[in-house]
């Protein structure tokens, strides 16, 4: 399966246009010819722009992030942090994290997990104190 492949397949499960979201995701991406390898010759670089790319391609109400924020080189990083955090600032975010830093610049309140129990916080401060202590 290709890159363009994957961009077609979203593009269909979520009834959108197949050709503005493959303008979309090849802009954004920038992959270039490569959307017309199979993905299972692309570095793991390229997969990440390309599952990035795919995941901001669609107007969600919400999106899970898990981890993985910065992709590629710090100009790639910065266009994948203003994507997400600037043009969808409107959208629910759900971000799975370890690094505290993010917690406290992107979220305005906090769940800490333990042994499968979980707390909420409002106070960043206080969730983060806790999770140092785990």
């Amino acid at each position: 399966m290709t890159g363009l492949d994957n961009i077609r397949f979203i593009a269909r499960i979520y009834r959108q246009p197949i050709n503005e979201i493959i303008e979309w995701v090849d802009d954004f991406a920038e992959l270039g010819k490569n959307l017309l390898l199979p993905v299972k010759y692309y570095s793991s670089g390229m997969r990440a722009r390309l599952a990035f790319a795919l995941t901001l391609a669609i107007d969600f109400d919400c999106y899970l992030i898990d981890e993985v924020i910065s992709v590629g080189d710090a100009r790639f990083h910065q266009k994948c942090h203003d994507a997400l955090f600037h043009d969808r600032r409107d959208s629910a975010m759900i971000l799975v994290s370890h690094d505290t830093g993010i917690i406290r610049e992107f979220c305005s309140s906090a769940l800490v997990l333990k042994n499968g129990h979980s707390r909420e916080f409002s106070d960043l401060d206080l969730a983060i104190n806790i999770y140092n202590t785990l």
